[in-house]
């Protein structure tokens, strides 16, 4: 099976504080993915839940062609305020392993995040994501550093 690895910056003018705050409560993170991807957290999680290592986290998804999936992560590891990991548990991946890394810099947060992902089905899986998945993918990331931009300058 093939991995991909792929890695983003983004420099935040906030406080780390603030940064951990936002990125590690579940529901946010539908106010930074793409409306195209009709993204719902189902977990039964209000705004002021915060991650934990074990927490799984539901949704529902739909990033191609219209088709609805329901995904599953376990947030694996924490520590606060420096990262947190989210992996696939069930979902359209063989691997999802997400790492989100948070550093404070002289005017505001460096967050990094770094993704390895598989998608198995062998040759088809690798035309897959060089036709489709890799250039959703960074689809999605596009769209995150923009939406982070707007909240928060």
């Amino acid at each position: 099976m093939k991995t991909y690895e792929r890695r983003w910056e983004l420099f935040i003018p906030i406080t780390l504080d603030e940064a951990w705050d936002f990125f590690s409560s579940p529901l946010n993170l539908q106010k930074i993915t793409p409306a195209d991807m009709k993204f719902v957290v189902t977990s039964p999680y209000s705004q002021d839940t915060k991650m934990y290592a074990g927490m799984i986290i539901t949704y529902k998804v739909t990033p191609v062609f219209g088709i609805k999936l329901n995904w599953m992560t376990e947030i694996t590891h924490v520590q606060d305020k420096q990262y947190f990991v989210d992996e696939q548990r069930f979902g359209p991946y063989s691997l999802w392993h997400h790492q989100h890394h948070f550093k404070e810099v002289p005017g505001g947060v460096l967050m990094t995040d770094i993704l390895n992902y598989a998608i198995g089905y062998g040759p088809a899986g690798s035309i897959a994501n060089k036709v489709l998945v890799k250039n959703k993918i960074e689809q999605i990331f596009k769209f995150r550093e923009k939406a982070v931009k707007e909240l928060f300058g």
